[in-house]
């Protein structure tokens, strides 16, 4: 898919503490040489009409090798989880991309997406007639890799500001409540949705193993 004006903004969620890893910036993390924040760009930019970062903290470590990407912070303090990553994408492309109808999220730890993850989006949400639509493979579902509508954003805010405890910030539970469709990709080898949470996975993704583990988000 070449990316023109209909397409989705793409954001890319790198906004967690990555506790698993030590506390280490996964988005400058290397894997084959690049850095994760890289790999990701690569998979997305030729699917997307624009690319964000969601990271928190100070935006300057990024110059260096990515100086023309935005970086946007969760509008939230106190790191709440991928939602408020979400809402941050959804209020900066209705802001600074007012004809896109949608973003499409990536967590960044998952490097190696499909290059036809927009097109098997769309075709989900719209074969199902559901606003949403998230990846799945493997019998899980990721819902940190998905196609949100920037009108959602108010609901999201409101969902967000009312959450009283974290399992009220659930990714799943605000996707199900409006109506999410799976583009599955089943059984595919390797899993395009691996994705690096401890310092095992990352090793094994180094040596080019297909077992990376993924989790249900």
């Amino acid at each position: 898919m070449s990316a023109d004006a209909g397409a989705p903004v793409g954001v890319i969620l790198a906004g967690g503490l990555a506790r698993r890893m030590g506390g280490v910036d996964k988005a400058l993390l290397r894997l084959g040489g690049r850095p994760l924040l890289a790999l990701a760009i690569a998979r997305l930019r030729p699917q997307t009409s624009a690319l964000v970062l969601n990271a928190n903290g100070d935006p300057a470590r990024f110059a260096a090798g990515f100086a023309t990407l935005p970086v946007i912070a969760d509008p939230i303090a106190g790191y709440l989880g991928p939602l408020a990553g979400l809402l941050a994408g959804l209020r900066w492309a209705a802001r600074h991309r007012p004809h896109a109808r949608d973003i499409v999220s990536l967590p960044v730890d998952t490097p190696f997406a499909p290059a036809d993850l927009v097109t098997r989006l769309q075709a989900a949400r719209e074969a199902a007639g559901t606003p949403i639509a998230c990846a799945a493979s493997h019998g899980r579902v990721h819902h940190a890799v998905g196609l949100w509508p920037v009108h959602l954003a108010d609901d999201l805010a409101a969902t967000l500001a009312a959450a009283t405890e974290p399992r009220q910030r659930r990714l799943r539970d605000w996707a199900a409540r409006h109506g999410v469709a799976l583009a599955d990709y089943a059984d595919a080898v390797p899993d395009p949705f691996a994705n690096i949470n401890t310092p095992a996975e990352h090793a094994a993704a180094e040596a080019g193993q297909s077992g990376a583990h993924t989790k249900s988000r």
